[in-house]
């Protein structure tokens, strides 16, 4: 007897040491706050930008039934989520001490949180939920988590994270086993707890953990049409539909960049002269770049009902002539690195890499020619027609910059930015291949085909602007060429076209000297000088502003 409990003690002490290594190693709220933001920021970037929109200028103050705090505030188009207390690195400490607005979730509303499934009134519970704020800034909030809530469950990611939250202290949410109808013991089988979160309750049901994990029972994110929760002015709820599908924007362009792979695989010859010619032709597809072409490729000619395997050719063809047009550019900018390795005619030979590059843009004219036998002679001459256009408003903004790179000229005004940027970049980055997409799926009525212009102008406007930044402040490994390479280059940014503007006429005239020397006459120190009279005149700032402004627009 003495033994057994002796027993039941070592059992329960090892039971409360396993209970509070469990809680020390436990994801706490605010912790799950900020990895919900960085999921969906990589994710569904879509939602972050709704969401800031919204939030403005508000600081908000998160404090949890864990004792755990938190801070929200926007950057742009981003939300900057960090978690509060001295315990935690510095990069992930909160810099505001005096929000404008805080909030107090206990465990009952983190679960209303997730899914917004009912009424508002019956969203605030009785010591629950706590909100002190202006009323204006209070119903802001109030609108940032319900965009969150209502648009951004529904990715598997996501419900992978709160799942995982859920399921640290199954104590906190589940009902205690229930006893027999006299009162008694249920015995070993009683019935199954439920955890009252209804979401992630619902989504256990509905989809078995293999599902979750591997996306099995899911379809595919690409070639299977899929209902949004959300299509641009409502929100659906996720129980509707059996077909509801992730809107996963880094899934679905790792899928189409698989698809593009395989296909540029199958394209590009493997014969002789393979050292000098095909090898060199694979190299920059290989590397790895973000996919926004395929992707936009096969979004749009989804969108207009065609399938994956109408548009996977030119989503192939647009990714040939994109390389080979780095390629050419490479040598142009006298560039020393593409994605974080060397440019192709530093590791060959400029006359090697010249080569290579017309052959990729020979071998995609001859991609889309190859749409023929499957798509008809109306959709692969529609194809050709989009082609051509992209190629010269390409080769016409290439001319303007390197023109007023050979001049010395500093454009005035922004809209001599746009105009050079949307023929060098807009059309062959997002307008053609939205574009040549809704080719493929049929669509060649120039009416319809001319929505995609103004839109993606003014998105790829944006794009440029955004690398041309991160190029002067991005870290070298994620953008993965030489530090600060498009001032070395004399690149008119739109930074540079600010500064100029902007400076006085002291230091623009020591800027015109710096920019005008070629590139081989120029040190790392004179780009930094440059870099720095951007910050001292709000150069950059500027640019990101802007960009962030443009991409509202255009969405």
């Amino acid at each position: 007897m003495a033994s057994k409990k002796l027993e039941s003690k070592k059992s329960a002490s090892d039971s409360a040491s396993d209970s509070a290594s469990k809680k020390s190693a436990s994801k706490s709220g605010a912790q799950l706050l900020v990895e919900t933001i960085e999921a969906l920021s990589r994710r569904a970037p879509a939602v972050v930008a709704a969401a800031a929109k919204q939030m403005g200028d508000i600081s908000l103050g998160l404090h949890f039934g864990d004792d755990s705090h938190a801070q929200l505030r926007r950057d742009h188009s981003r939300l900057i989520a960090t978690v509060e207390g001295s315990d935690k690195p510095d990069s992930e400490k909160s810099d505001s001490k005096n929000p404008d607005v805080e909030a107090y979730f206990d465990n009952r509303s983190m679960n209303l949180l997730f899914d917004l499934s009912r009424k508002p009134a019956d969203q605030v519970l009785e010591r629950s939920l706590d909100v002190r704020g202006t009323r204006e800034q209070t119903l802001a909030v109030w609108r940032v988590f319900a965009l969150l809530s209502q648009r951004a469950a529904g990715l598997r990611v996501v419900q992978a994270l709160w799942r995982e939250y859920r399921d640290q202290y199954p104590e906190l949410w589940a009902e205690p086993a229930k006893l027999g109808k006299d009162g008694s013991d249920p015995g070993p089988f009683p019935p199954p707890r439920q955890t009252h979160w209804r979401a992630l309750d619902y989504l256990d049901s509905r989809y078995p953990e293999d599902a979750n994990e591997n996306g099995g029972g899911l379809g595919d994110t690409v070639s299977q049409p899929s209902r949004s929760l959300w299509d641009g002015r409502h929100s659906n709820p996720w129980w509707d539909s059996p077909d509801v599908l992730d809107g996963d924007l880094q899934e679905i362009m790792d899928r189409c960049k698989v698809l593009v792979a395989e296909e540029l695989a199958r394209v590009i010859p493997d014969r002789e002269p393979k050292a000098y010619l095909y090898d060199l032709m694979q190299d920059y597809p290989s590397r790895e770049g973000k996919g926004l072409r395929p992707t936009l490729v096969i979004a749009s000619c989804g969108a207009f009902g065609g399938r994956v395997a109408d548009s996977i050719r030119v989503a192939a063809a647009i990714e040939l002539f994109h390389n080979g047009f780095l390629v050419h550019d490479d040598i142009s900018d006298e560039s020393l690195f593409r994605r974080n390795k060397p440019t192709l005619h530093e590791e060959s030979s400029i006359g090697l890499a010249v080569n290579a590059g017309d052959a990729m843009n020979l071998l995609a004219i001859d991609t889309v020619l190859s749409n023929l036998p499957t798509l008809g002679l109306a959709r692969t001459l529609g194809l050709i027609h989009e082609v051509m256009h992209m190629c010269r408003e390409s080769l016409e903004g290439q001319a303007i910059e390197l023109g007023w790179i050979k001049e010395g000229i500093v454009p005035p005004q922004d809209e001599d930015y746009y105009l050079m940027s949307t023929k060098k970049t807009g059309w062959y980055t997002c307008i053609s291949p939205c574009r040549m997409g809704a080719v493929s799926a049929g669509i060649t009525d120039p009416a319809l085909l001319n929505r995609f212009n103004e839109a993606f102008r003014l998105i790829g406007i944006a794009f440029q602007i955004q690398d041309d930044v991160l190029n002067l402040i991005g870290e070298t490994e994620l953008y993965g060429k030489e530090p600060l390479g498009d001032l070395l280059e004399g690149k008119r940014t739109v930074m540079m076209i600010h500064l100029f503007r902007t400076a006085d006429e002291r230091s623009r005239q020591r800027l015109y000297q710096n920019i005008r020397r070629p590139r081989k006459d120029k040190a790392q120190s004179d780009a930094e000088e440059i870099l720095a009279a951007m910050e001292r005149f709000g150069s950059i700032e500027y640019g990101i502003a802007l960009a962030d402004r443009l991409a509202h627009e255009g969405v």
